[in-house]
């Protein structure tokens, strides 16, 4: 059987040849060639070995004008037609050797159990995939005597999205593996028993001029896209809600509010329980720059009031008054009952868009290092959009404990507006004298 020649593009020359990591991390732009070069390297993989492999993505129908067409364009342009055969219901591979491809979607999971034997997958557009989808693929990956290796591409989105806070940091759970700023510039990394992957539409000499110039255009009226499409980095999906929040190290927050002249002190909760979590805030506002202090939180989840009441007995001693959810009054008053002075916050119609407008208006929001959850949620909080892509201003992308918590503790406490401001300078402004 004779193999074609096949022209690559330099930059991915080492991955094609190199399987000495069980998982590889490809990630990148839009035109990039990634997802090309990884089928390439699959079809090399299974005529040298006889493998199953399996290819994945989170909806099985996408595979058909996707991965399954791209193995069957280069399968035809490196002249194995006759060799290795294609079928369509289901869609499989079938390699002269005895390898095979098969296809599954993780909106089928059920599909999965019948997989055995599995010595290699491929998860493209690994993003869209969940983190819980991710980790049942590993369990499938399993050979008695074959290396195991995982590819997985995709196109960068947010610093929330599991494939960056697995990769690469995740704050929350103070793991950190790789810094990506290092792999956009040395462009591939190993890191233990991961290889790493970065090419944007430069690294394709194939790509027509004016295809970079369309991903060039988006900078003027797209930056979200921009920075995905044609600098292929992870960030900030869309519009933040607090771009003036910022995170200082606790004890210099702790001298700033000893600074304040007549700090006001606030403290807000919001209710949880399983799947949500019981937030507390304990905030200062400096009244006169309007500067919002967070410096000490609460944050947990799946405990009973009479274990909270118990973990929060500081605030009973006191006597700090907590304003809290008042859509639950029956855990309001038992909180009351064990000499809590905690009252429900004022909720009314619209009051959530009210609540986040009040607290856009502090000029800076600086949070505590100590206060992990709360920058976890509202560092790089942004918000949802709807069908058209317009921004809705009272939903967000996540559900922010920690910032309906800030509503609450602010329910008396009005944050002047820009015209307010202008108005108030106005009248204590001394009036010019006529001439």
């Amino acid at each position: 059987m004779t193999v074609a020649e096949k022209e690559v593009n330099p930059h991915f020359e080492d991955f094609l040849f190199d399987w000495n990591q069980k998982f590889q991390f490809l990630v990148g732009g839009y035109g990039s060639s990634k997802s090309y070069h990884v089928a390439l390297k699959i079809i090399m993989k299974l005529l040298e070995e006889k493998r199953t492999a399996l290819v994945m993505r989170e909806v099985y129908d996408t595979h058909r004008d996707s991965t399954y067409s791209l193995l069957e364009e280069i399968v035809e342009g490196l002249d194995l037609s006759d060799h290795i055969k294609f079928s369509t219901s289901p869609m499989k591979v079938k390699f002269p050797n005895g390898s095979r491809i098969i296809f599954k979607g993780m909106d089928k999971p059920a599909k999965l159990k019948s997989v055995n034997n599995v010595s290699l997958i491929w998860v493209e557009e690994a993003s869209e995939v969940k983190y819980t989808g991710f980790k049942e693929l590993i369990g499938r990956l399993r050979h008695p005597t074959l290396k195991l290796h995982m590819i997985l591409s995709t196109n960068p989105v947010g610093e929330d999205n599991w494939t960056f806070t697995h990769f690469f940091k995740d704050e929350l759970n103070k793991r950190f593996v790789l810094d990506a700023e290092q792999l956009y510039e040395e462009k591939s990394v190993v890191v233990g028993d991961t290889f790493y992957h970065y090419s944007t539409a430069d690294d394709n000499l194939f790509l027509p001029l004016d295809y970079i110039n369309q991903l060039e255009e988006l900078k003027d009226y797209d930056p979200d896209l921009y920075r995905i499409a044609r600098l292929g980095r992870f960030g900030i999906n869309g519009k933040r809600v607090l771009p003036q929040f910022a995170v200082q190290e606790h004890q210099k927050v702790m001298r700033s509010i000893l600074d304040i002249d007549n700090p006001i002190k606030k403290v807000g909760m919001d209710f949880g329980f399983v799947d949500s979590y019981n937030a507390v805030l304990r905030m200062a506002i400096d009244p006169k720059k309007l500067y919002l202090y967070i410096y000490w939180e609460y944050y947990d989840r799946d405990k009973t009031d009479d274990v909270t009441v118990e973990e929060l007995k500081e605030f009973k001693e006191s006597q700090e008054r907590i304003k809290a959810d008042s859509a639950e009054p029956k855990t309001i008053r038992y909180f009351r009952d064990q000499g809590f002075d905690m009252v429900g916050a004022h909720k009314f119609k619209g009051s959530r868009l009210q609540y986040t407008k009040k607290v856009k208006r502090f000029r800076k929001i600086i949070c505590s290092d100590r206060c992990t959850n709360t920058i976890f949620e509202l560092k790089d909080l942004t918000y949802a959009v709807d069908k058209q892509g317009n921004i809705i201003e009272d939903e967000f992308k996540i559900d922010p404990h920690t910032f309906s918590a800030i509503w609450y503790g602010l329910d008396d406490y009005e944050v002047a507006d820009l015209k307010e401001q202008a108005k108030e300078k106005a009248r204590t402004r001394p009036r010019r004298e006529r001439r």
